[in-house]
Formats: structure tokens, sequence, C-alpha cells
């Protein structure tokens, strides 16, 4: 009995010793797969390149596809996402690195991911591949066309090509970019009647152009107000849309129905500007090109400096 006793108490030494050892290195499982989970679900929209350098066309055969450890294209990266047009406005950091790209002529695979989760798998394309294919493509750019931006398209070199369905706009991928406030639903058609015409404001954030097209009111608009991601045209009638950059500004111009009245205006610094926003209007030449294409659109337009 006395042998059986310390036998046990011997198993019972070695289980806590071992025990003691796995703690104090981090090894243990739960500790290793929380850190995991905590450092992937906050990452949101992410494209990462694809491990091995798997063939594209090979790529929708495989049941699982593995990634690099970080991705070509993270949410930081990101200006905005359409998501009518699927084009990605990125940093110049983040284009460079698109840009410096070398995908063959049968393309280079990668995987949208959000928090690190397969979505869909694509290929980065380039403009000169003679090669067509069915999936999802980003066609590499020659250069920055001026506006940092690369666009998720369907096949190559035409929509002709791609079979199945459409995962771009995905309620994940778009619930992510929403709360990243990168996302941008610009209003298609005319837009609504302003008895009070149209306020166009106008400031400068991450070293881009930004423009809130607002129904005119009475009241002063608020700073919040004015830098809310809103993109809403309400059957009431209500116009709230924010957009980056002078074509996208223009462009909702030119929905505006003739003859409306619109006042291009900022908002002077105040004690609760957010860091790195500059309340200011566009340059002259932006100016003039915003009040040429007014005048295209048959609108009454004023620029009011602060």
């Amino acid at each position: 009995m006395n042998k059986i006793i310390s036998r046990i108490s011997i198993i019972l030494t070695l289980l806590i010793t071992v025990g003691i050892i796995v703690t104090s290195t981090g090894c243990t499982p739960t500790t290793n797969t929380s850190s995991t989970t905590a450092a992937t679900q906050n990452e949101g929209f992410a494209i990462y390149l694809a491990k091995d350098n798997i063939v594209p066309a090979e790529m929708e055969s495989l049941n699982h596809v593995e990634i690099v450890d970080q991705p070509v294209i993270g949410i930081n990266d990101i200006v905005t996402y359409n998501s009518l047009t699927y084009e990605i406005m990125l940093t110049n950091e983040a284009f460079k690195r698109i840009t410096a790209l070398r995908p063959s002529v049968y393309g280079e695979s990668f995987v949208v991911c959000v928090d690190r989760t397969p979505i869909y798998r694509g290929a980065f394309w380039t403009p000169i591949s003679s090669v067509p294919f069915s999936g999802i493509t980003i066609e590499i750019p020659f250069n920055s066309q001026g506006n940092n931006s690369i666009t998720i398209n369907l096949g190559y070199p035409s929509v002709t090509y791609f079979k199945g369905e459409d995962p771009r706009n995905n309620r994940a991928i778009i619930d992510s970019l929403q709360k990243a406030g990168k996302l941008v639903t610009p209003p298609t058609g005319t837009l609504p009647h302003s008895m009070k015409g149209y306020e166009l404001y106008s400031w400068q954030q991450d070293g881009w152009p930004r423009f809130k097209l607002i129904t005119g009111t009475n009241r002063d608009k608020t700073q919040e107000e004015i830098l809310a991601n809103n993109n809403t045209v309400s059957p009431e009638g209500w116009v709230d849309v924010r957009v980056i950059g002078l074509d996208a500004a223009k462009d909702l111009i030119s929905r505006i129905p003739t003859g409306e009245f619109v006042s291009l205006l900022t908002v002077p610094h105040t004690d609760t500007t957010p860091a790195g926003i500059d309340f200011s209007l566009p340059s002259a030449d932006n100016v003039a090109a915003i009040k040429a294409a007014a005048a295209k659109g048959g609108l009454q337009f004023m620029s009011i400096a602060p």
C-alpha cells in the first residue's frame, strides 16, 4: 500500500512539474490561441499574396490556400473603397508597393481576407499579358495616373471571361470597410431638387482634397456633421455625401439639377478641429475646375472664402 501511495505521489509531482514548465514558457494552446485571435480580430479587410507562388489558374481547384504573414494591402493602406466601381484608392506607400509587383503573364495569386479569414481569391495581372483568366483580377498600373488607384475586376482581359458569382461586395468586406471609414458609395442619377441649394464643403486630410455635398439649410453645419462619413440620398430629398478627390467632386456636381445654387464653403479652424485636418478651400486651379463643372451643368456657383 505504501508503495502504491509513493508511486502516485511521484506521478503527481511529475505532472505538476510539467504543468509549471509549460505555463512558465507561455506554450499552452489556450494562450497561443487567444493571442492569435486577438491579433486577427481587429485586422479587417486585407489582401494577401498566396504562399509558394501558386499559379492562379490552379488556385481554384485547391481546398485551402496558405497566405503570407503580412498583407500586401492592409486596411490602413486604403484611402477609400468604392462599392459601385470597386476602385480602391491607396496611400502613396501602398501604391508604390503594388506597382513594384511583377506578376508573370499567368498572374500572381492573392487572397482577400477579413480578419485573416479568406473571403475570395484572385490574381494580380499585368496588362501586357495575352493570357485570359476567368477569376477576379487586379491589373498592375504602369503609373499613378494621378490618383493612386487600383480596381478589382471580373476576369481578364474583360468581364466576358469571368465565371462564377461576383464576391467583391461580400457583407463581411462591406462591414469591415464601413467600420474603418473607408467605404464610399457615390450616388447615381440626378440628385433631388433643393429649395435652398447645395453646400459643398472642402478640406484637406491625409494629403487628399475631400468634399462634403450637403443639402442647403438656414443653419450652420457643425464640424462633426461635415466630417461624418455619410453617403445618404434619402427618399425625402436630403443629400449628405462625402467624397475624396477633385474628379469625385466634379461628378457629384454633374448630378445636381440644372438651375440649382451651389456654394463652395470651408470651415475655419477651432479648438476642436481634429489633428491633421486643414479646413481650407482647394487650390485656385481646383476651384476653377469646380466652377467650370458647375457652369457646364447650368448651376449657379459661389465660392466663399473663410
